[in-house]
């Protein structure tokens, strides 16, 4: 049974004729019982207040406690994710400039062969031309060589033929 100041202030006592306590003291004895208890009572419902209090403060920095906890694995989480993509992409990328790096050599390479057949080509076209070259002035010099005979043979016919006639013009 819990006890208040109002049922210690209304405590009744018997009384006894032959040896009992003196009614004043003990209802001095009983009103400093009393305001003791109302103090402490008040004193008890105001740490139970407090106590509350704090507990709702508790229970309040728990659950920021738990979403802190919690964003930082969601942030954690997302590093992690960023991370790891960035790293995919990374070799994303060297893998396509890779690629596109042997599309560049092998284009090269095309190109390099390309230009070798060029000049090989060009090489052959020089031949021929040199050859064709040779030949037409071989038929140039020979047509060259036949008008030389030809007109040295009309100069030889017509010293002759002028010399005949001095010799017939001095014979006469």
């Amino acid at each position: 049974m819990k006890l208040t100041p109002l049922d210690v202030q209304q405590q009744q006592f018997r009384k006894k004729v032959v040896s009992g306590y003196d009614r004043r003291e003990v209802d001095t004895f009983m009103e400093l019982v009393r305001n003791e208890m109302e103090e402490l009572i008040t004193e008890n419902m105001d740490i139970k207040q407090q106590i509350r209090i704090k507990t709702e403060n508790l229970n309040e920095y728990k659950d920021r406690e738990q979403t802190i906890k919690e964003t930082m694995l969601t942030t954690q989480r997302l590093k992690d994710d960023i991370h790891a993509n960035a790293v995919k992409e990374a070799q994303l990328i060297i893998a396509d400039a890779k690629i596109k790096a042997e599309e560049i050599i092998n284009s090269a390479q095309g190109r390099y062969m390309e230009i070798i057949n060029e000049i090989k080509e060009l090489r052959r076209q020089k031949i021929q031309l040199e050859a064709n070259l040779k030949a037409v002035l071989e038929v140039h010099l020979k047509m060259l060589d036949t008008e030389i005979v030809k007109e040295q043979k009309d100069i030889d016919d017509t010293l002759a033929v002028m010399t005949n006639k001095a010799k017939n013009t001095n014979a006469r």
